[in-house]
């Protein structure tokens, strides 16, 4: 009996945790926890730049503005470049970019050259993030699968508190302070030397373009690790499959690859266009009132009248909530499912949100503050699991990229709305506003597909136009 090339799949997909799997999570997720920390560090560059360089508030906003515009156009173009050449490939690329263009920022000399190295850091960043969580969902065993992307996204606490941890301690340490917090902002581009050359390539993707001796090797190696194949064994089950193919009763099933509009245009072909148009919505909404306030957090503290010190500490202390917010949504997406799992946490977002917007103590706005970090930080960890779910291989990256590139045009309009709403209305009414986004993102969340414990689709509707 041969087996069929696609039994590669079954064979990953039925194999449990093992230690390649947790030496991808880690490796992917040191990327993702740097991606953090160079977003998070902008919120605390933003406070000392008012104070040392005399800055105005919508001078402020396009510092932040910028780095979103570059992930807004990275993570489009991010997963269109991961589905035509490969996972692993653009992964460390973009560490390398917005690495080296973080390490340049710091040695800024004028508003105008902050604002376009941050635009390339946000090119690297943008695209960074889809493209990690398309590459772990690939591997992850599927009924497993939500909970290991959430673990994934959890990585970002870890780098978001870094970045706080920097923030408190090193940026206050003189007027340069900044420059120093952004130098260390630079370690992604050596880390994409590793990624490069330690991880291997998807083998969902392998498959997809004909790569069958680099998918079994790949395979292999994870079911040897999982103590379920000897080498000997595995040798016989890939001569197998070899043999099957150079009979032809197996020949591998290449795909023609789309064009970078049919790929897109596929998006919003059945069908998919109703979990495309929902999906967009829930990132929109969710990267708008995320953004709107973390990235803000330190300067609207200060705006309050806390001191800068004060509002870094503070800062740090509703960043360490994030962390438990990923560790139950990692359980919930398993138990309840992704979409209910989504929608409830953005509830609680909005609720906290009000809460935080309301607070006029400080344990209010640190209690409140902790919850929404709590809340916000675990609807991201559902948000990630359930995106790359969606589409089939040759969609994924591209799907989850513009996903997230649609939410980062709300990243980039919200930070230039902050202060524009403090002044109308004050924190009250800008945290309402982020309420009510965080409440239309929970009820498109509910039409979400949920593929909880389910193989991951490999259709791909017919598009007429592809090369």
């Amino acid at each position: 009996m041969t087996l069929p090339p696609s039994s590669r799949l079954a064979r990953l997909d039925a194999l449990p945790f093992t230690k390649q799997h947790r030496k991808l999570l880690v490796g992917s997720g040191v990327g993702w926890a740097l991606d953090a920390m160079d977003v998070g560090l902008i919120s605390f560059v933003l406070a000392q730049l008012a104070v040392t360089w005399q800055l105005e508030s919508t001078e402020l906003s396009w510092i932040a503005s910028a780095g979103f515009i570059g992930m807004a156009v990275g993570a489009s173009l991010g997963g269109l470049l991961a589905d035509r050449f490969g996972r692993r490939q653009v992964f460390a690329i973009t560490l390398l970019v917005f690495g080296i263009a973080t390490g340049a920022a710091a040695l800024s000399w004028s508003l105008g050259v902050l604002i376009v190295l941050r635009f390339i850091v946000g090119l690297g960043l943008g695209a960074e993030l889809p493209v990690a969580s398309t590459y772990m969902s690939e591997f992850a065993p599927p009924r497993i699968r939500g909970r290991v992307i959430v673990l994934l996204e959890a990585f970002w606490a870890i780098g978001w508190t870094i970045a706080a941890l920097i923030g408190y301690f090193i940026v206050p340490l003189s007027d340069n302070g900044w420059r120093w917090a952004l130098f260390i902002g630079a370690i992604p581009a050596i880390y994409a030397v590793v990624v490069r050359f330690a991880m291997p390539e998807s083998v969902r993707f392998l498959e997809s373009r004909g790569r069958t001796a680099e998918a079994e090797a790949t395979v292999r190696r994870f079911e040897i690790s999982a103590g379920q194949a000897t080498d000997a064994v595995s040798d016989a089950a890939g001569e197998r499959e070899a043999a099957a193919e150079r009979a032809g009763a197996a020949t591998p099933h290449v795909k023609p690859r789309l064009t970078a509009r049919a790929q897109v245009a596929t998006l919003w072909a059945l069908p998919h266009r109703v979990q495309t148009l929902a999906l967009w919505v829930v990132w929109f909404c969710v990267n708008f009132s995320y953004y709107g306030a973390f990235v803000w957090l330190p300067s609207i503290l200060v705006a309050s009248g806390f001191s800068l010190v004060k509002s870094f500490e503070y800062t740090l202390i509703i960043t360490l909530a994030q962390l438990p917010g990923y560790l139950v949504a990692a359980y919930l997406v398993e138990k309840w499912g992704r979409s209910k799992t989504l929608a409830v946490f953005l509830t609680g977002s909005a609720v906290s949100a009000v809460l935080f917007g309301l607070a006029g103590l400080e344990w209010q706005v640190i209690g409140a503050g902790m919850l929404l970090s709590f809340f916000n930080l675990g609807a991201w960890g559902a948000l990630y699991a359930v995106t790359p779910e969606l589409y089939p291989t040759e969609l994924r990256a591209t799907g989850s990229g513009w996903a997230a590139g649609v939410g980062r045009i709300a990243s980039i309009i919200a930070p230039l709305l902050v202060p524009i709403l403090t002044g109308v209305g004050g924190s009250v009414l800008l945290f309402s506003v982020f309420a009510a986004f965080f409440l239309i993102a929970a009820a498109a969340a509910l039409a979400l597909a949920d593929k909880r414990g389910k193989a991951l689709e490999e259709f791909v509707p017919a598009v007429a136009e592809r090369v």
